[in-house]
């Protein structure tokens, strides 16, 4: 599957990779294709008016949380958690970054894909077939992720749903 992909849409699964790494997870998954994506520039959020920044932003902090979004941490304020005032206090008791996942020294070698993040190469493809491009590119990615739960919430959140990207692909193949 990889042969079709752009040199882009290859730069950020290896750019997914080295997240997952750093992280110190041992699969990559889709919020880390995401975090791969934004770090290679997507053309189309930039024309969307959407923040990269904003986004990698968001997953670090979704990480450092381990896993709850900004949404999740809105709603549990409503019922008086501070979740930030938890992870300050799991920090201060393990460590930065403990709920992160972070369990020792950065791992050499192969991180695999977890199911969904698979899900998602395969929604990607599915995505270049549809629009009738025979490589696959960064776009097709964003657009498998925007139906993906998950990415799909910070996509939205940040302006950048399912529906709007997929209009912007088209407008931006069709000029």
């Amino acid at each position: 599957m990889f042969e079709r992909f752009t040199a882009d849409a290859r730069m950020a699964v290896v750019e997914a990779q080295i997240v997952a790494r750093e992280s110190g997870s041992v699969e990559i998954g889709p919020a880390h294709l995401l975090a791969g994506l934004v770090k290679t520039d997507v053309g189309v959020l930039a024309e969307l008016g959407v923040s990269t920044d904003d986004i990698a932003a968001e997953l670090a902090r979704t990480r450092r949380r381990g896993g709850v979004s900004d949404a999740d941490a809105e709603a549990l304020t409503e019922f008086g958690i501070d979740v930030e005032q938890i992870v300050e206090r799991v920090e201060q008791t393990h460590g930065e970054g403990a709920l992160a996942g972070r369990l020792g020294p950065v791992k050499r070698g192969h991180i695999p894909f977890t199911a969904q993040a698979k899900k998602t190469l395969e929604l990607s493809l599915r995505e270049a077939v549809r629009l009738e491009d025979r490589r696959l590119g960064q776009e097709h990615i964003l657009l498998a992720l925007a139906q993906q739960r998950g990415p799909d919430e910070v996509l939205a959140r940040h302006g950048a749903d399912y529906l709007t990207l997929r209009r912007a692909v088209q407008q931006r193949k069709a000029g």
